[in-house]
């Protein structure tokens, strides 16, 4: 199996799920401080996605780190299998909240107005976790790919 940027059990594994772990933790810290936040379904799906994907993050960065630490090869097709859905199915729902938090949060500051009339809504926050979010997207989005790459060369 080739050793690809970002492969599990790499100095540059790890790397990457430890970016995933601290943008998805920021995101959530973000959204949290935010007024107002829980009277929106689509924030609270983006807290959901976010948590399950930090704990997704930092489990697979503790089996890099063990990996590493007793230079063990993680490239078993049965491991790189579970690895595969589980970015996949982390990254698809990591999409989906991001997408629909910045849909809400596009409707209150562009088409109604909302963050004008109430001002108790932190709307700079919820950009603010988004982004991060989309962040936290684009990281899994690689790993996926790395995982998809691995598992097409078996």
């Amino acid at each position: 199996m080739k050793v690809v940027v970002g492969s599990p059990g790499t100095w540059s594994g790890l790397l990457l799920r430890i970016g995933q772990c601290a943008f998805a933790g920021a995101s959530i810290g973000v959204m949290v401080s935010a007024l107002g936040f829980s009277n929106y379904t689509a924030f609270c799906y983006l807290i959901s996605s976010m948590g399950l994907q930090a704990l997704w993050s930092l489990g697979l960065a503790c089996v890099d780190i063990y990996a590493l630490k007793i230079k063990r090869d993680l490239h078993n097709p049965m491991l790189i299998s579970l690895f595969f859905v589980g970015d996949w199915v982390t990254a698809i729902l990591s999409l989906a909240a991001a997408c629909s938090s910045a849909a809400v949060t596009v409707l209150f500051t562009r088409d109604s107005d909302f963050c004008r009339m109430i001002l108790q809504l932190s709307c700079g926050k919820f950009e603010i976790s988004i982004a991060l979010a989309f962040i936290t997207w684009l990281l899994i989005a690689i790993s996926s790919l790395v995982m998809f790459w691995l598992l097409a060369s078996v």
